[in-house]
């Protein structure tokens, strides 16, 4: 066996954390040789634990991270290797905890006698119901509708996995409705549609609305997630949100606000390249621009957007349109010669890191796309003054759940109708202050996900925003 443990290109994720039971002699020093096996393969030990000890053999469950899949199997065929055991089971944690489901439906009243039933159900829920049809607006009091969001797919665009459809696409939004209510307690509901038709999926979410106060749209492949997220605004009473888009441009603003405090430069100044010009491309744009932002390029697979390219679908000819000004065209190279900001939320490997020190001095780069970034994180760091990334085990981790749970608790307190721009600026305000001056550094940049101060304070923005308009269209100054 090696002197020195393996060296990894990544670091050693819980999500591929494995349990291996291994059967072992008695021996002192069987626990020592598993440890030194896991760690020369390149894990990491978590656990280890003697499950069971009889005069004959020894139960020993190693718990240990890995980076993907593959070196899953590399540590395991590296403990099988260890003199004098066997490895009887490899149980992976994560699938583990996706067994049955992440969620569940309880009740919030006790059910214990028959006054309880007679109350809950019939035949008092009739008083109820009764009143509600002759008084409609009291719905969202009487009913979980005032504090339900349909988290709604057709599993087109599920993480960076692609079109896997609706069943594949049920566990994440399982954890999208968990993180709803652990973070703002809010009853979200997995909605996966065996649909990929726009007009049926309006059609379908239109029919479902009365039983829910928001409309989360998750993973619709684009352009046709414009067109569902347009025409269900146009069509229903409630907000519709589509997290790809706005959560992520949320917490992108934010993110980026922070970030050009660290170098000294300000929104309207700075010279910003998107590489994407899909879902998450366009909004981050959108907001970016009405939060003062004048310079941007945005580049896809055609190059750099510009508005006399005639091959361009309709949404990116607008977003050319948005941005590109002077109609320049190149590659994502040319785009970000002088640059003074990255933001990628396209796919793996688009950025060498050699290209840094062309863009403008202390460049702050996000790069975005998830499990991969855009460019070599460790590479990056030798030339970006300020670097955030999706990913959990690298510093300032741009992750969504620091802006929807917030954003839905606001809209639901405040029973919005809509989302508006004000309502997204406001959230991204909120979130970037959570992050006080003294916290402030370029590691820093946007707050934890578990600070219970995030949510409060982008729901306490959002929900003074959606009450501000509609003062405002009541005539209210």
């Amino acid at each position: 066996m090696p002197d020195t443990a393996r060296p990894r290109p990544l670091p050693t994720s819980a999500s591929y954390a494995i349990t291996v039971r291994i059967y072992a002699k008695p021996s002192a020093s069987v626990v020592g040789a598993l440890a030194t096996a896991v760690g020369h393969a390149g894990g990491l030990v978590t656990a280890i634990d003697v499950s069971e000890s009889r005069a004959d053999r020894i139960t020993i469950d190693v718990t240990c991270s890995a980076v993907n899949g593959e070196h899953a199997q590399e540590i395991v065929e590296a403990l099988r290797a260890v003199d004098g055991v066997t490895v009887h089971r490899v149980s992976d944690r994560t699938f583990l905890l996706h067994l049955g489901g992440k969620i569940s439906v309880e009740p919030k009243v006790s059910l214990r006698t028959r006054d309880d039933l007679s109350m809950a159900y019939t035949p008092g829920v009739g008083r109820v119901s009764l009143a509600l049809a002759a008084h409609p607006e009291d719905v969202a009091k009487l009913t979980i509708k005032g504090n339900s969001v349909a988290v709604v797919t057709d599993g087109s665009a599920v993480l960076g996995l692609g079109n896997i459809g609706p069943g594949a696409a049920l566990p994440v939004m399982e954890g999208k409705a968990a993180l709803f209510k652990r973070f703002a307690n809010i009853d979200a509901w997995p909605i996966c549609l065996d649909t990929q038709d726009t007009d049926e999926i309006v059609r379908v979410v239109r029919a479902i609305s009365p039983g829910f106060g928001g409309i989360n749209l998750e993973d619709i492949s684009a352009p046709r997630c414009f067109d569902i997220e347009r025409r269900l605004r146009a069509e229903l009473d409630i907000p519709v949100f589509h997290d790809d888009q706005h959560g992520t441009a949320i917490v992108v603003l934010a993110a980026l606000t922070n970030a050009l405090r660290c170098v000294r430069k300000s929104l309207a100044s700075a010279r910003i390249v998107i590489a994407g010009g899909g879902a998450a491309g366009t909004a981050i744009v959108e907001l970016l621009l009405a939060a003062g932002a004048a310079n941007a390029l945005v580049w896809d697979r055609e190059g750099i957007l510009s508005p006399d390219d005639a091959t361009l679908n309709p949404a990116k000819q607008r977003l050319a349109e948005l941005t590109n000004r002077h109609r320049t065209r190149g590659d994502l190279h040319d785009a970000l010669r002088g640059a003074d900001v990255f933001v990628g939320v396209s796919g793996p490997g688009v950025l060498p890191a050699e290209w840094l020190p062309d863009m403008a001095s202390d460049p702050v780069v996000f790069a975005l796309a998830n499990p991969d970034p855009e460019v070599d994180v460790d590479a990056a760091q030798q030339h970006a003054a300020v670097l955030a990334t999706g990913r959990s085990d690298y510093p300032n981790q741009i992750n969504n759940v620091l802006a929807f749970p917030g954003v839905f608790r606001g809209l639901l307190d405040a029973r919005a109708h809509d989302v508006t721009v004000p309502m997204l600026l406001s959230a991204a305000r909120a979130l970037a202050q959570c992050v006080t001056a003294e916290q402030l550094n370029a590691a820093y940049i946007v707050p934890s996900v578990f600070d219970p101060k995030v949510p409060q304070a982008v729901a306490a923005a959002v929900r003074e925003a959606a009450l501000g308009g509609v003062e405002r269209d009541r005539g209210i100054e």
